[in-house]
């Protein structure tokens, strides 16, 4: 299926968002997670299941300032 991956249109087999950020090598302990705008709690990663088209942002904590 084909969804929009942070502005990105990505092909995908991931039919939840945590197989989804493991199948793109993301750490998911270390990231934060929206579907569609909406923020995704780390736990409901894996029954969050994922729909052609869906947005899906994937954001990494930065250091320095």
């Amino acid at each position: 299926m084909r969804i929009d991956l942070n502005g990105q249109t990505v092909e995908t087999q991931a039919r939840t968002l945590a197989d989804l950020l493991a199948e793109q090598g993301f750490e998911a302990p270390c990231v934060a997670t929206a579907l569609n705008g909406d923020f995704i709690a780390r736990a409901l990663r894996p029954a969050t299941r994922l729909n052609e088209g869906v947005k899906v942002e994937v954001l990494s904590p930065m250091q320095g300032g």
